[in-house]
């Protein structure tokens, strides 16, 4: 049976990306696959600590980062699955700070700083394919979204990822609502009626699209 794991990067665990990824859960299991869930905020680890060891002669065969923490038998788990999707909200352009430290000992440790056959790219270390999945939740309308350049600095990680794993989609929710309750914060910068009305009408397209993503991994040959 194959293997999804589901890396949840939001602080929150029942909010918009968690509802997301929960989505692309049952998108996953649709298909006969197994899903191991984690909410890295339960999780103590640090992002890269620049040891190197994963470039020294020797290492090519070993795509784990090898520095130790909670983190560890997560990254062993990728390694060693059909798939991954991980999730994150977007604060002030970027992903959360746990998200990017997952990111770094990911793909450091299963990169290299080898040129391939035609120099284009540099050499793989894993043998095979693991296609990941990213969720990318933001309170940011589309068109804003463009305006400050998020396509352009999201843009590295897919490549990166796409690269190092073979495979990478990510999907991205817009103009998200925020709060369960408005009234409650200093926030007229946006208009809660229409945070409703967009919650209402694009968040179900959102969840389907995060089923179907799901499923698509966990059918990926």
């Amino acid at each position: 049976m194959k293997k999804i794991i589901i890396l949840n990067g939001s602080p929150r665990k029942n909010f918009n990306t968690a509802t997301l990824l929960k989505e692309a859960q049952k998108g996953v299991e649709s298909s006969g696959a197994e899903v191991e869930y984690f909410n890295l905020g339960d999780i103590n680890y640090k992002g890269c600590v620049s040891c190197f060891a994963c470039k020294r002669k020797g290492a090519l065969d070993n795509p784990l980062c090898v520095y130790k923490d909670d983190l560890t038998p997560i990254l062993e788990k990728i390694l060693n699955s059909d798939g991954v999707i991980i999730g994150s909200p977007i604060y002030y352009s970027y992903p959360t700070g746990m998200t990017r430290n997952l990111l770094e000992r990911m793909m450091f440790a299963a990169g290299t700083y080898l040129k391939d056959g035609n120099g284009a790219y540099t050499k793989r270390k894993l043998d095979r394919t693991i296609p990941v999945g990213i969720i990318y939740t933001m309170n940011c309308p589309e068109g804003l979204s463009k305006q400050f350049d998020y396509p352009t600095i999201l843009a590295p990680d897919k490549n990166y990822l796409g690269h190092i794993f073979g495979y990478c989609e990510v999907l991205n929710s817009y103009d998200t609502y925020q709060f369960s309750d408005y009234s409650k914060y200093d926030i007229d910068l946006f208009d809660e009626k229409h945070k409703s009305e967009v919650r209402e009408k694009q968040f179900p397209i959102d969840k389907e699209n995060a089923f179907n993503l799901g499923k698509k991994l966990a059918e990926f040959s």
